[in-house]
């Protein structure tokens, strides 16, 4: 029979995962408590929540959630990334945040309905930002629009030059 302390974990990863853009899942055994709260301290910096979770607790939060493929990747030792946002950003962030602990193993992740591998959250984490890519787009809408008006603006820098050679002549 289900403890109260385990529903209310249930409906806060329920919650999580609702909310959450991507979920990066890690095996940590043999992280110290403190080296998982720097890992959590770093990771809150970038939107991206770190929960050590029960394997049974999070495929019934996941679910209750509608992430019925999360199931596929919790085998051992749990730890899920919630992210919200940006999930080039999260991957990377994760990523970056484990680094220093090789213990750490990513094991995948689900964005939106599709799981991914841990090759596949590295190809992630390595693609530019939401902003990088709109800059880009607004750089490459705007780069004709500009040689355009650089060509209509070429007669008109050439009118002084005109004027003084009409004049140099008339004189």
């Amino acid at each position: 029979m289900p403890t109260e302390a385990k529903r209310e974990t249930v409906a806060q990863l329920t919650e999580e995962a609702r909310s959450a853009t991507a979920m990066i899942v890690s095996e940590y055994r043999g992280l110290k408590v403190s080296e998982l709260g720097e890992i959590r301290r770093n990771l809150r910096k970038q939107n991206v929540t770190y929960h050590v979770v029960k394997n049974r607790l999070m495929k019934i939060a996941a679910k209750d959630a509608g992430v019925e493929r999360l199931d596929l990747l919790l085998e051992g030792p749990t730890a899920v990334a919630f992210a919200r946002g940006d999930e080039a950003a999260a991957a990377k962030a994760v990523l970056d945040a484990v680094r220093p602990y090789r213990m750490v193993k990513i094991t995948g992740a689900v964005l939106g309905s599709r799981v991914i591998d841990v090759d596949g959250v590295t190809r992630l984490s390595l693609l530019p930002s939401r902003e990088v890519v709109l800059a880009q787009i607004a750089g490459v809408i705007g780069a004709p629009m500009s040689a355009l008006a650089s060509l209509f603006e070429a007669p008109l820098r050439e009118i002084p030059g005109l004027v003084q050679a009409l004049a140099d002549q008339r004189a």
